[in-house]
C-alpha cells in the first residue's frame, strides 16, 4: 500500500489574511478593482469565483491585497473553511484566508478538495459568539494527509470531472436564466414581435393596439401568508414541511432544494399554505440598505416533486397567485422592476428590518397587460425553460450527492481509484 505522508497544512503553503480598507463603504464602487467577499462564495456552488457583486475604487486597492487567478482562498469568517479558486485578479476582504507559495510535493487542487474534506473539523474549531472566525494559526497547524503527486492528480480529476459536470449545469442554467429576461424585454419592453401593428399613447409610453395598462392586481388572484411553524412535533403541529426562505430562492430558482429547513404546521395552515405549481413566493421582510425587498422566487411542478408537495414559505414571505396563464408574465416583470430598483419605492422602516408594502405596489404600481393569446405564448414557452432547469437541477443534486460520498474516502484512501468502476 502506498505510503501517505502527514503534513500540516502551514508546511505545504504559505498562508495568510486578505485586508479590509475601512470605513468599506469609502472605497466601494460600481466599477474598479473586483472585491470578494463571503458573499461572493456562498452564492455559487462552483469551485471558482468568477464575479463579483462589489468593487473598489484604487485608494481601496492600496489597503487591501490583490489575488492573482488562480490563487486559492479560504474563508476563515461567517462560514469558516469554504475554498475557492480564483479565475480573476481580485482584491480579498480580511474574511478570506489566501492560499499560496505551494510546496511542490502537493497539488494546488489536491488541497482545494482537502479544505473541503476538513472544513466541518476546521469549522468545529472556530470561535465567535456572533460571527465565526477561523483563526489562522489554526489553520496553519492543522494536520492532512497527502498521496504521491500522481495519486493526487488521480483522485483530482475524478472529483473534478464530476463538479465539471455540475459547473455546466449551473452555466446552463444561469443562459436560460438571461434568455427567460431577454426574451420577455424583446416581447413587453422593446414589443419587437408586435412592431408591424398600430401602436397606441398609454401613461407608460406608446403600446400596442388592444394592450392595455393596469395594476397587479388586475392579474393576481390572490395572496397567502407564509407559516414558519415549529421546528419540532408539538400539539396540533404535526405537518412536517420543509419552508422556503429569501435565502433560499438563488437554489430554489437553480433547481436544487438547497438548506430549506424542516419545519412543523398545523394542518389546516398547510392545506391553506401549501405551494402550488405556479405560485411566485415574494420576500417582504429583511433587504439592506443597498438590496431591497420583493425579491421573487417561482414555483413549479417539478419544483414541488423534490418535496413531495409538503413544502410553504416563511412567514417573511408572501405568496402571490396570478391569474392563469400569467404566471411568467407576471414574474419576469415584477424581475424587471425589481432589478430596475423600483421595489425600493415601495418600502417602510427606516431602522432595522425593512419590510415592503405588497400591498400598496400591487395596487399602484403600473404594469402593461397583453392581450390573454400573447400571455399564454410567453407562458409556453417559459414552460420549457423552467423543465430545463429544473432538471438540470436534478442532476447537479445527484453530482453533488456522489461527489460528497466519494470525497473523504478518496481524500483518506479508504477507496483506491481503481475500485472505481464506469
Amino acid at each position: 500500500m502506498e505510503e501517505w505522508k502527514t503534513y500540516k497544512l502551514g508546511d505545504l503553503c504559505n498562508i495568510h489574511r486578505g485586508a479590509s480598507p475601512r470605513p468599506i463603504q469609502k472605497f466601494l464602487s460600481d466599477k474598479g478593482q473586483p472585491w470578494v467577499k463571503i458573499s461572493d462564495a456562498t452564492s455559487d456552488s462552483s469551485r471558482f469565483i468568477s464575479t463579483t457583486k462589489e468593487f473598489i475604487i484604487e485608494d481601496g486597492i492600496k489597503h487591501s491585497v490583490i489575488v492573482t487567478p488562480g490563487t486559492l482562498i479560504v474563508s476563515n469568517s461567517a462560514t469558516p473553511g469554504l475554498p475557492k479558486i480564483m479565475k480573476i485578479e481580485a482584491c480579498v476582504h480580511d474574511g478570506w484566508l489566501i492560499i499560496d507559495q505551494i510546496r511542490d510535493c502537493v497539488l494546488k487542487e489536491y488541497l482545494y478538495y482537502s479544505f473541503i474534506n476538513i472544513r466541518r473539523n476546521l469549522s468545529n474549531q472556530a470561535n465567535g459568539s456572533v460571527f465565526q472566525n477561523l483563526k489562522t494559526e489554526i489553520v496553519k497547524n492543522f494536520e492532512i494527509k497527502i498521496p504521491s503527486l500522481s495519486k493526487q492528480r488521480l483522485i483530482v480529476d475524478v472529483l473534478s470531472s464530476i463538479e465539471d459536470k455540475i459547473d455546466l449545469n449551473n452555466r446552463i442554467n444561469h443562459n436560460l436564466e438571461e434568455q427567460a429576461q431577454a426574451l420577455y424585454k424583446s416581447w413587453f419592453v422593446d414589443f419587437e414581435p408586435f412592431r408591424g401593428g398600430n401602436f397606441v399613447n398609454s401613461e407608460l409610453g406608446m403600446i400596442p393596439e388592444g394592450w392595455r395598462v393596469g395594476c397587479y392586481n388586475d392579474i393576481i388572484s390572490s395572496t397567502v401568508s407564509g407559516d414558519w411553524g415549529k421546528d419540532r412535533e408539538v400539539g396540533n403541529y404535526t405537518h412536517k414541511v420543509s419552508c422556503i426562505r429569501g435565502c433560499d430562492f438563488a437554489d430554489v430558482s437553480s433547481g436544487i432544494r438547497g438548506k430549506t429547513p424542516e419545519r412543523f404546521v398545523l394542518e389546516k395552515n398547510f392545506q391553506n399554505k401549501r405551494l402550488l405549481d405556479k405560485d411566485i413566493i415574494v420576500e417582504i421582510s429583511g433587504g439592506t440598505p443597498t438590496v431591497s425587498t420583493g425579491r421573487i422566487c417561482l414555483v413549479s411542478d417539478n419544483l414541488l416533486d423534490k418535496y413531495s408537495g409538503n413544502i410553504v414559505c416563511t412567514n417573511f414571505c408572501r405568496v402571490i397567485r396570478p391569474c392563469s396563464g400569467y404566471s411568467s408574465y407576471v414574474f419576469y416583470s415584477w424581475l424587471d422592476k425589481y432589478n430596475s430598483r423600483v421595489m425600493f419605492g415601495y418600502e417602510n422602516g427606516t431602522s432595522g428590518i425593512k419590510n415592503f408594502q405588497i400591498s400598496d405596489f400591487m395596487e399602484k404600481e403600473p404594469v402593461i397587460i397583453p392581450p390573454q393569446t400573447v400571455i399564454a405564448q410567453f407562458q409556453t414557452i417559459l414552460d420549457v425553460y423552467q423543465a430545463v432547469i429544473q432538471r438540470n437541477g436534478n442532476e447537479r443534486m445527484e453530482c453533488e450527492t456522489v461527489r460528497d460520498a466519494l470525497l473523504p474516502k478518496l481524500m483518506s484512501g479508504e477507496l483506491k481509484i481503481n475500485d472505481l468502476t464506469c
